[in-house]
């Protein structure tokens, strides 16, 4: 056991949209992501989702409206709500959700991310 240090797990990696493992706590896993554009509309029916923005910052939107996540900042998605992640610059986050979580819910598609990659 020794500390995670973000910028060191985030070098080791440079594709977008695809999330990687660095700690569980019990059933929730910690992920790091880098991505720039559009994600795809999707939700997950079973799990809030948290998101907190590490470098850049990212917009989260809804159907009815958009909330700007920045630098330093922690947004949770309640389970169950359309929303698409979406970045003009590259951003940084990390995200919290329980182990399996797919990332592009049941929308699927060509951005689906293979589960649990750990860096």
């Amino acid at each position: 056991m020794s500390p995670i240090n973000f910028a060191e797990k985030l070098s080791l990696f440079s594709e977008h949209w695809s999330p990687k493992v660095i700690a569980e706590l019990n059933d929730t896993q910690f992920k790091l992501v880098k991505f720039q554009g559009d994600f795809v509309w999707h939700q997950h029916d079973d799990t809030d989702e948290a998101f907190i923005v590490i470098k850049g910052e990212m917009q989260i939107g809804f159907r009815d409206r958009e909330v700007t996540v920045k630098e330093g900042e922690l947004f949770v998605v309640k389970k169950g709500i359309e929303h698409i992640t979406r970045a003009k610059h590259e951003c940084h986050a990390m995200i919290i959700e329980p182990r399996g979580v797919v990332n592009t819910g049941e929308a699927g598609g060509e951005l689906t991310a293979n589960n649990d990659v750990w860096i």
